[in-house]
């Protein structure tokens, strides 16, 4: 038994290959074993000879008085030689297609159907080389007129989705969305109980390949909305894979808007999520996560959790920690060297890259706002040459800074200086000092004046009316 039978009998308790002996049956054992014998003898001729293991399969298939186990093996076979290893897709989808008849009654439903999806999946997945998208649309669509015509409801739907993904890997949007429009009408919400809960998950895995087409389309304004109504799905016990490739496009979303914070929320739930499916995935998205929590400024290591922990000491991870600890020193220079020499690992991915940019601003107005506190009057040359980068940046950092009013002072471009107003910055401190200091004052008096108000007017709440008469009066005794 080679590989591709072990994954589709392995575990199969419907199948049954022990035989039983009763009077008058010699001749019918002995034609079983003699078609077995076949089936293993051109099994033995696929590498040394694939057209001669071929024609003896074709043979049995043949000779066969009624569709049966060994026709359907010999069947598989073929159709995997002729894909496979003699690269003539257009007479494996014929061999197919005559494979399919035999999933009505020759062989059990769960066979069929592991049969089915291994088929599809080398199909699909390019191990034959190269094939043209319309041989690949008529192997799904024999595949689903065969299971519509069986009623398998379960396997069409997963059938449908497997043709969806395949449609978004080699960015066939046009036939996706149509695909996706034809899933959302077999996927109606009706029904309840398990029923609904299939349904709701069905729906979900529908809604991930949209968020992941709107994503890569750059279509942001439908990925919002589509993201929005994964959350309105309640009954459903959906494959943690696909909330995770939902809360990674949910996270780029939000990164895209700058609302750093939500996007660390939705990274977080996304590489958890990968993490228990076991999707290498993970990794990538715990990349996304250290690069929100950099981005909004978060003090908090995002390797503290007990989650992320384990993943500290990888090593595709191991460049994204140096460049949390750089940013959190604030070491302006040593973030762009851990850049550079790990651009495989962090500047390969256009999404990171995108950002990156963004980061290092914001590291050097840090590491710039720290530079110039001892100083009244810099040279922008000299802050430039601090910071390795144009006197240009140097320039428009700064002026960010005043205009936000994270620095004081203004920039002398005829003479390429930067002057703070020290004494200006002081006077607005001593100013907010005693503004706070007053409105102290004013709270306090306001608590004294209640407190005498209360209880009725005595002695001490008349002498003080009567001192306001004085004032009032006779304001040039005082």
């Amino acid at each position: 038994m080679d590989d591709d039978d072990a994954d589709y009998m392995q575990g199969d308790d419907d199948e049954n290959y022990d035989f039983e002996y009763s009077d008058g049956d010699d001749a019918e054992e002995s034609g079983s074993a003699d078609v077995e014998n076949m089936y293993y003898k051109a099994k033995g001729k696929k590498e040394d000879n694939p057209e001669g293991a071929l024609k003896e399969f074709r043979t049995i298939v043949d000779q066969e008085a009624e569709k049966g186990d060994w026709g359907f093996k010999a069947l598989k076979q073929s159709t995997k030689l002729l894909f496979l290893v003699l690269h003539r897709p257009n007479n494996a989808l014929q061999t197919y297609t005559q494979l399919l008849t035999y999933t009505k009654s020759a062989v059990t439903r769960n066979y069929s159907e592991k049969t089915i999806n291994g088929i599809l999946d080398y199909v699909g997945g390019g191990k034959g080389g190269p094939v043209e998208v319309d041989v690949l649309e008529k192997f799904y669509q024999a595949t689903n007129e065969a299971l519509e015509e069986a009623k398998n409801e379960r396997l069409s739907a997963k059938t449908n989705l497997k043709l969806a993904k395949l449609w978004l890997d080699r960015q066939e949007y046009t036939r996706l969305s149509k695909l996706i429009r034809d899933l959302h009408l077999a996927t109606g919400l009706a029904g309840d109980g398990d029923e609904q809960s299939q349904r709701g998950t069905q729906l979900l895995e529908i809604y991930a390949l949209e968020i992941q087409m709107y994503n890569e389309t750059r279509n942001f304004k439908k990925l919002k909305e589509i993201y929005n109504a994964t959350n309105n799905v309640r009954s459903a016990i959906p494959h943690p894979r696909i909330m995770g490739v939902i809360k990674e496009c949910g996270g780029k979303m939000w990164m895209g808007e700058r609302q750093w914070n939500k996007a660390s929320e939705d990274f977080f739930e996304s590489f958890r999520n990968y993490d228990e499916a076991g999707s290498p995935q993970r990794i990538q998205v715990l990349k996304y996560l250290v690069l929100a929590n950099m981005l909004m400024g978060s003090e908090v290591n995002p390797f503290d959790s007990q989650e992320t922990k384990p993943y500290k000491s990888d090593p595709e991870i191991k460049a994204m920690t140096d460049l949390v600890d750089a940013y959190q020193r604030r070491e302006v220079h040593s973030a762009e060297k851990i850049l550079r020499d790990n651009r495989t690992t962090i500047m390969d991915d256009p999404f990171i890259r995108a950002y990156i940019g963004e980061l290092l601003r914001s590291l050097r107005t840090q590491y710039l706002i720290d530079l110039i506190k001892p100083y009244s009057r810099l040279e922008l040359g000299f802050l430039a040459k601090q910071l390795n980068v144009e006197i240009q940046e140097v320039e428009d950092l700064l002026i960010g800074l005043i205009l936000e009013g994270k620095v004081e002072g203004r920039i002398d471009q005829v003479g390429m200086r930067l002057e703070l107003d020290r004494k200006q910055s002081l006077e607005k401190k001593r100013y907010a000092a005693l503004q706070k200091w007053t409105e102290n004052l004013e709270l306090v008096h306001e608590a004294v004046v209640g407190k005498t108000g209360t209880g009725g007017r005595g002695a001490d709440s008349t002498m003080a009316m009567g001192m306001s008469d004085v004032y009032m009066r006779e304001p040039e005794r005082w």
